[in-house]
């Protein structure tokens, strides 16, 4: 990574602020600026919240024992759900990828033991999703 480069350029920020800024104003514009990753941040939204219901689905599946969603911080619902939308849907992204990028992307937003929880329940789902990995 360029050292140059903000951390908190990481498309995957932007995925999490805007999925944020969807559940905060629902029914307001999602706008997406010009940026090399408009299209793979786009995907990525739009993909999560018009798939939040089978995504929602996989985690009661696969999560039951160790998440409640009813109870859960709204910031990592979102976090979950674009991760699992990703580990669903984009078979180009390695899952170990897409798994440290989201859970550097909380850094940002969540304390350290939410991330590491982040971490462990990516990685279960992940063994389930991408049993071919």
């Amino acid at each position: 990574m360029d050292p140059k480069k903000s951390k908190n350029s990481s498309p995957r920020i932007k995925v999490i602020q805007k999925l944020y800024n969807s559940l905060m104003n629902p029914g307001g514009e999602i706008v997406y600026p010009k940026s090399q990753f408009k299209k793979y941040i786009k995907d990525v939204v739009t993909g999560t919240l018009e798939r939040s219901e089978l995504i929602e689905e996989k985690i009661k599946l696969y999560l039951s024992e160790d998440i409640d969603l009813t109870k859960t911080d709204k910031l990592l619902k979102i976090i979950l759900f674009a991760a699992i939308f990703e580990l669903m849907y984009k078979q180009g992204s390695p899952k170990k990828v897409i798994i440290n990028e989201y859970v550097s992307a909380s850094e940002h937003f969540l304390e350290k033991i939410q991330i590491g929880y982040l971490n462990a329940i990516l990685d279960k789902i992940a063994k389930e999703i991408r049993k071919d990995e």
